[in-house]
């Protein structure tokens, strides 16, 4: 059984990872290209309005960037001797490569989720599957944290890992009480759990703006949102797909 779920989730993020690499290079990806040059123009680029979260002008002009996961807290400096992968092939491979191992993670998850719940699953039930996941990992913490590029104002990163942690977490766990559980008092709590990250609320800047025109923000959380739909889509199928020719759910098991 364990070797089965391994061998699901391998061959699914695989496929998976490298789909949504192909189909970033032509959504996402040159948005951020786009932002990186509004970003690397720095104070001698053209002037910048930033906004408080009033909406009113600040008096002061400061220069932002993402910061990612994987980049430490805010205060990590990048100096001109730190390492990069180089625009064109390298950052593709690189990119890709990342996409997979995210890809392969997401699919054990998935498999595994699978798997406890214990009944038989194809392509067209892993697609529903699939679809949940993307509830949980991308479209609710969206709803309080949405999607960032490069030059965007963001709270501190600690702060922002932890809240869409426990976004991610409370609508797993609320989807699965509201819809597979079988107490009468499983919906709502299962409700109550999904809203409640964003009753606690999401951390944010105390001031926004920056140096991205705010279009070109807006166009790359819709892009990311409907990449991110296609890959949990299409990964959710390959873990039906696979668990289904692998076995994995063979009725003596199930």
């Amino acid at each position: 059984m364990l070797g089965r779920i391994f061998a699901v989730s391998l061959l699914a993020g695989l496929a998976a990872g490298l789909a949504v690499s192909v189909l970033q290079e032509f959504t996402t990806m040159p948005i951020i290209i786009h932002a990186e040059e509004f970003e690397n123009k720095g104070p001698g680029g053209p002037a910048k309005l930033d906004l408080d979260r009033r909406g009113l002008a600040a008096p002061d002009r400061i220069d932002a960037r993402l910061i990612l996961a994987s980049e430490g807290a805010p205060g990590h400096t990048h100096d001109a001797e730190a390492w990069a992968p180089k625009d064109g092939i390298e950052r593709t491979l690189f990119t890709a490569l990342f996409n997979v191992l995210t890809a392969v993670g997401f699919a054990l998850l998935l498999t595994a989720a699978v798997t406890l719940r214990g009944e038989a699953v194809t392509g067209r039930t892993g697609v529903l599957w699939g679809i949940a996941g993307f509830a949980a990992v991308s479209l609710a913490p969206a709803l309080g944290l949405p999607p960032e590029v490069p030059g965007a104002m963001a709270a501190e990163v600690t702060a922002r890992q932890a809240w869409w942690a426990l976004a991610a977490v409370a609508t797993g766990a609320g989807l699965w009480l509201a819809v597979l559980g079988r107490a009468k008092w499983m919906p709502p709590v299962g409700l109550l759990i999904i809203a409640s990250p964003h009753i606690v609320g999401a951390p944010h800047p105390e001031k926004i703006g920056g140096a991205v025109p705010p279009e070109l923000a807006a166009h790359f959380v819709s892009a990311s949102l409907v990449t991110a739909a296609v890959f949990w889509v299409l990964l959710g199928w390959l873990v039906g797909r696979f668990a289904e020719r692998l076995g994995l759910m063979r009725p003596a098991e199930a």
